[in-house]
């Protein structure tokens, strides 16, 4: 592994015209700092049995291999704490092996050239009233970038905030047997690879109680998901600008408001492809596709390559579908630009699957868009 003292390797975030979010707001320019500033860290060792607790602002660097060992940051509410992991394996029965119990915001960074190693085998332990059920687990803002790599295996969810989750470098690779990556308010992710086998959904956003939270964004990175459920999950506006995904799934990508701009995209579902479900009030149900290369190989049976409980508008990009039904939507639905193949054939007209016929000129996709931007305080 390398450790640097400076912030000089850094990741850039552009924002596509007229997205329904604007990354611009959804990165700081220490959320994309992939070297930590480690001259004035503090350096730790885990050990077996010993749990590490964090209390102050901070830079900590990480090593060693343990078992039974939680790193729990117990911080001021404006603290900024970042934890670097420079070769670390931590194997648990029943806790977290990262557990951010209170701080502003907690980035977890790995050092160049680093392997590391986190796994829950049991059934997580809860602390009090809360109930940890994640290898990483944050209460609080989570980062993750970094040069390095973080193996992860969960006997439930691999990474969890219940504020916002940013990820903007490093290379995951998550078994799990709930979601994979997991946030109340938000997941934003900008650059990474990502190797993602999940029981239940592979990157999954929502807020029980409150529906008009829950968006995901991918501006970049490559994704390798496999996933019992959804590829990606998010209960207001899922949104793609970039990125190469392969995502194999009973849905591949779902929300309330589902926009496409850009990236090589790549679903091989049983329910639906691409799904836009009125899970919240804040966003009329919608599939927007402007740019992007997508292509969508459905299995047998009831199944949509794309469906949406409102609309499908097409204005861009290339979509190349095999399946049964192409389209499903229950409002209206156009082509009004870019390429658009259902087995092995182009049309330039989007025929509803469930209505039958001619869909006539569809209104603009995803009212609602541009409602919500930055939640991330």
């Amino acid at each position: 592994a390398s450790l640097t003292a400076s912030a000089t390797a850094s990741s850039s975030v552009t924002s596509t015209a007229g997205g329904a979010l604007d990354a611009t707001e959804l990165f700081t320019d220490r959320d994309l700092e992939q070297t930590a500033d480690i001259s004035d860290a503090t350096y730790l060792t885990v050990e077996s049995g010993q749990d590490v607790t964090i209390t102050e602002a901070g830079v900590y660097v990480l090593s060693g291999t343990a078992t039974d060992v939680t790193v729990r940051v117990e911080a001021a509410d404006d603290a900024k704490v970042q934890i670097v992991l420079d070769g670390v394996t931590i194997a648990n029965a029943d806790a977290p092996a990262i557990y951010v119990v209170s701080a502003d915001k907690v980035f977890v960074a790995t050092t160049s050239g680093s392997s590391n190693a986190l796994s829950v085998t049991g059934t997580f332990t809860a602390d009090g009233d809360t109930s940890t059920d994640a290898v990483i687990f944050s209460k609080e803002d989570l980062t993750l970038n970094g040069l390095g790599t973080i193996t992860i295996d969960s006997s439930d969810n691999g990474v969890s905030s219940k504020d916002d989750l940013t990820i903007t470098g490093g290379t995951y690779a998550i078994t799990c047997e709930g979601d994979g990556l997991e946030a109340n308010d938000s997941i934003a992710i900008s650059d990474g690879s990502f190797a993602i086998d999940s029981a239940k959904d592979a990157i999954h956003s929502e807020y029980d109680e409150d529906d008009t939270f829950g968006f995901i964004y991918i501006g970049g990175g490559t994704f390798d998901i496999t996933a019992t459920d959804d590829g990606v999950q998010a209960t207001t506006i899922a949104q793609i600008d970039d990125g190469t995904i392969d995502i194999t799934a009973a849905e591949g990508i779902e929300g309330t408001y589902v926009q496409i701009n850009g990236g090589t995209i790549d679903i091989a579902a049983s329910d639906d492809g691409i799904n836009a479900a009125s899970k919240s009030t804040a966003y009329s149900a919608a599939v927007e596709v402007n740019g992007g290369d997508i292509d969508i190989v459905m299995g047998s049976g009831d199944t949509d390559a794309v469906d949406a409980n409102g609309s499908i508008v097409v204005n861009g990009g290339t979509i190349d579908i095999t399946a049964s039904s192409a389209f499903d939507y229950d409002t209206s639905g156009a082509i009004n630009g870019g390429t658009v193949t259902v087995n092995g054939t182009q049309i330039t007209t989007m025929t509803n699957s469930m209505m039958g016929g001619d869909a006539g000129g569809a209104q603009g996709a995803g009212g609602g868009a541009g409602q919500q931007g930055n939640m991330r305080g």
